[in-house]
């Protein structure tokens, strides 16, 4: 039977009290993909996407760019790169290529297991429905992928595959601390979480998650909000000692045992930017930030984020590694600071310009940027910037303490020095 396009999708919501309710349909045909709000679903829950979307039951056409011709916030449904790559492989299975697929094939596969409150139906035939699978199987499964070690791909980990990023990662959910026991689909009382596996590839190789704890513990200590997080132990034939689980958190568990959830939209969906490439700057994305949740301090917490990162050398800070999270009432709050970690680029660019600077911003980049996030002076950004700067010397025992080797903490140690007198020296 040849393969047929999919035309039309109802767009539900997850609640965090764990009811779905219809939010719209999207449909397409030649002109385009287009959305259409249930006429009272505004009213109650809010908008989804406030600065692209028209809060009404309208016809709303989606722009041809940058999110492949969907609206930006059914696109941060998708996956990119490693979920899209194990994507590919079941619908090539099915003797489908990848130029037959629009995104609204992928919205239908994706169905319930995006990342955040949305889900479309009808489900995809080619979706897994996969359950139960060891943990060790899965990552082992996915490093072979990854790797390009094998072409098999285990249906469980197609269904668990539905997060953001390259790196080889699956969804995981588990009612205990015993991560052995977890499965691609959730049952009741269920936390949920992301695990991040690891590979002889990957620029720290299979110390990426060990290097990624230590920035999270270093970012929680600075009050900066990074999600939770654990380090399970790594089968010995994977290579790696730990892998990094990171807890979602768009998911909720109910008094009563069921599961929530929040809507999640990224800066990258809400601003219309191409996270691909440099497209955001950090003086738009404090503000938007400040508007979108009503606060100045949400613009004071961007900025010591944005300072973390140019300091801490996270220069993969593009739009899609920031979010927002939209609860039942329409009240937006920042997600947690998440994907953050050493992962300097090959020219020092940061792929979030610092006032029109992607590398090395002088103070008056800085200056511009304190003022955007609402600090009454900049004798008081100054002194944020500064205590960040001094959190590079507790990088060390940090790092030591969680496992790193020896070797990659000089190596790291090193240049974060460099960064931070780089800093300093600017201010």
């Amino acid at each position: 039977m040849a393969f047929s396009p999919v035309q039309k999708l109802q767009v539900n919501r997850h609640t965090s009290d764990g009811r779905s309710v219809e939010v719209g349909v999207l449909a397409q045909n030649r002109q385009g993909v287009f959305f259409q709000y249930n006429e009272d679903y505004v009213e109650q829950y809010g908008n989804l996407s406030p600065f692209t979307i028209k809060a009404d039951s309208t016809v709303q056409i989606a722009p041809k760019a940058p999110h492949s011709g969907l609206h930006g916030v059914f696109a941060d449904s998708l996956p990119d790169g490693w979920g899209l790559l194990l994507q590919d492989r079941v619908f090539r299975q099915h003797d489908i290529l990848a130029n037959q697929l629009t995104p609204m094939d992928r919205l239908a596969f994706v169905a319930n297991s995006a990342l955040g409150a949305l889900n479309y139906s009808p489900v995809s035939e080619y979706s897994s429905s996969t359950n139960t699978v060891g943990i060790e199987r899965l990552g082992i499964n996915a490093q072979q992928i990854f790797d390009g070690q094998t072409d098999e791909v285990l249906s469980a980990l197609v269904a668990a595959g539905s997060s953001g990023g390259a790196r080889p990662k699956a969804q995981i959910y588990t009612n205990s601390d015993n991560f052995a026991d977890c499965r691609t689909i959730e049952r009741a009382g269920d936390d949920a979480w992301i695990v991040k596996f690891t590979s002889k590839n990957l620029a720290l190789g299979h110390e990426e998650g060990l290097c990624e704890a230590v920035y999270l513990t270093l970012a929680s200590e600075l009050g900066l909000e990074p999600p939770e997080w654990t380090l399970l132990d790594a089968p010995k034939h994977s290579g790696a000692e730990k892998w990094l689980a990171v807890k979602r958190f768009d998911f909720l568990k109910t008094p009563e045992g069921s599961s929530g959830r929040l809507h999640m939209h990224s800066a990258c969906g809400l601003l219309d930017a191409d996270f691909r490439s440099p497209s955001l700057d950090y003086d738009d994305f404090i503000k938007a930030s400040r508007v979108l949740c009503k606060s100045p301090a949400v613009g004071q917490l961007q900025f010591k984020r944005a300072m973390f990162n140019l300091i801490f050398l996270n220069q993969d800070d593009h739009s899609k590694n920031w979010a927002f999270l939209q609860s039942d009432d329409g009240k937006w709050k920042p997600a947690p600071f998440y994907d953050v970690t050493f992962s300097p680029h090959p020219f020092g660019e940061q792929a979030t310009s610092f006032a029109g600077f992607g590398k090395k911003p002088p103070v008056k980049a800085l200056q511009t940027l304190a003022q955007s996030a609402s600090f009454s002076n900049w004798t008081i950004a100054k002194g944020v910037v500064e205590q960040i700067a001094d959190k590079v010397s507790d990088f060390e025992q940090t790092a030591c303490d969680i496992g790193v080797s020896s070797s990659t903490i000089s190596l790291l140690k090193s240049q974060l020095e460099q960064s931070r007198q780089d800093v300093l020296k600017a201010i």
